[in-house]
């Protein structure tokens, strides 16, 4: 990777697809192995998942507005030939923590509404991770 633009759009999948992986398949869990109550550890990886949400919006930001950077070079270019998921990457994060978490945080419906954010954070954490194993593949000599 080459200039400024291609190395922060590399730094912004890194940091999306890896702060998914701790928090979500480390943080949390750990959580619930190790507070006191259910509903100590539910309140404090609810936060933790909105911070998420938030970082997710700014890695997906980034990385869109670099791919339209007339600097952007050629980790920006794959991140474009990836666009559809880091679209969808990002409206999954915004669905879930302005659609699905407030049904979490109220109790309503639990089973239903944890099972539909969870199997949106599964694929975002799969969208994240194509557009970083695509903008890592190696520059063809």
């Amino acid at each position: 990777m080459g200039g400024l633009p291609d190395r922060l759009t590399g730094m912004a999948a890194a940091l999306w697809w890896g702060s998914l992986t701790t928090i979500g398949f480390v943080v949390v869990p750990l959580l619930f192995a190790s507070l006191p109550t259910p509903a100590l550890a539910g309140q404090t990886a609810a936060r933790l998942f909105t911070a998420q949400t938030w970082i997710s919006l700014g890695c997906t930001l980034l990385m869109l507005v670099a791919t339209r950077s007339v600097h952007g070079g050629p980790a920006a270019r794959r991140v474009q030939a990836a666009i559809g998921f880091v679209v969808l990457g990002l409206l999954l994060a915004l669905l879930a923590e302005f659609a699905v978490a407030p049904h979490i945080v109220a109790r309503d419906n639990l089973r239903l509404w944890h099972s539909v954010g969870s199997a949106m954070y599964l694929v975002q954490w799969v969208c994240a991770a194509v557009v970083l194993w695509r903008v890592i593949r190696p520059s063809a000599a």
